[in-house]
């Protein structure tokens, strides 16, 4: 019934992540990065008729993806980024569910799209939105941000300690010609970069980038906040992360109920926070899956449970 479509986006710790949120066959669920809808695939094998999962993706292409399982009953795609979480739940008459799931990043089909300019592999449009119908794109980051907010994003979501060199040269550079392209911004970029280091740095350049585009601290920081008010108790939560920004601020909500991840305490020493880790260590891929799947080299699943009020 779920047969896998034509490869988009290979998921990664598939089942790993779908394990975690111990399918109740009849409960409420939400997949927040729909993609190419394997997780969602997986989560629906495992619901039965009274069962129901919300898949949510901004992106258009993932909204063709999911049109093969809109006939289906027990699901329910939603064009949305995951920020508004909590809005949409309630929209459709959910005050509380039983598992959400989130595979955070940039999907393989974004880096390999050579026409998205997510990638520095290929010159494209400086583009990197996962919302087509948004204004702020990385070509306008690029050309109109000071040289001040270029060095704070580059430092901040790309932990660039040279974010300033780098940030006045992009500047130099555009005061000579426009740059338009990912190839353009590589070009500017280059002799600031050792050859040991090149494809390093430039990948923090562009994800630095893409997280400002895209507004993914903000999103998640919502989103966090909104998953811990909607889990039932006992729900699940089950995230997937690939850099220390995105990890740190999961770690600090499973660990602390907050984003600073702060331990605040009843009058019995015992901690208030909302959610209890599943997996007391981190869960990554398989060296098989990481040399089959180079995505996931990176990944780190942390699996979450809603404590008993």
């Amino acid at each position: 019934m779920y047969a896998k479509c034509e490869e988009y986006h290979v998921p990664v710790l598939l089942m790993e992540a779908v394990d975690g949120l111990d399918i109740k066959p009849g409960g409420i669920y939400a997949d927040l990065t729909f993609g190419g809808g394997g997780h969602s695939r997986e989560i629906l094998r495992r619901l039965n008729g009274t069962g129901h999962l919300y898949g949510f993706d901004q992106d258009m292409d993932a909204l063709q993806q999911a049109s093969e399982l809109e006939g289906e009953g027990n699901f329910t795609f939603i064009r949305s980024n995951f920020r508004f979480l909590k809005n949409w739940m309630l929209y459709y008459g959910h005050e509380q569910i039983d598992g959400i799931l989130a595979d955070l990043g940039v999907s393989s089909h974004h880096f390999d799209d050579e026409g998205r300019g997510f990638s520095f592999r290929f010159d494209a449009p400086l583009d990197m939105r996962m919302n087509q119908r948004a204004s702020l794109s990385a070509r306008r980051i690029v050309e109109e941000y000071s040289e001040e907010q270029l060095a704070d994003i580059l430092y901040l979501y790309g932990e660039l300690k040279n974010s300033r060199r780098i940030a006045s040269a992009i500047v130099k550079g555009r005061q000579q010609q426009p740059i338009s392209t990912t190839g353009e911004l590589v070009e500017v970029l280059k002799p600031l970069m050792g050859y040991d280091r090149e494809k390093k740095d430039l990948a923090r350049v562009f994800q630095a980038l893409r997280i400002e585009v895209n507004g993914e601290m903000l999103a998640l920081r919502q989103m966090l906040s909104a998953a811990t008010e909607l889990l039932r108790p006992g729900g699940r939560l089950s995230i997937l992360t690939y850099h220390s920004l995105e990890d740190r601020m999961v770690k600090n909500m499973v660990k602390a109920g907050n984003l600073e991840g702060k331990i605040e305490t009843d009058v019995f020493g015992r901690s208030n926070a909302p959610l209890e880790a599943v997996n007391r260590s981190v869960i990554t891929p398989s060296v098989a899956e990481q040399e089959s799947n180079p995505r996931s080299r990176s990944a780190k699943l942390r699996i979450a449970m809603k404590r008993e009020s």
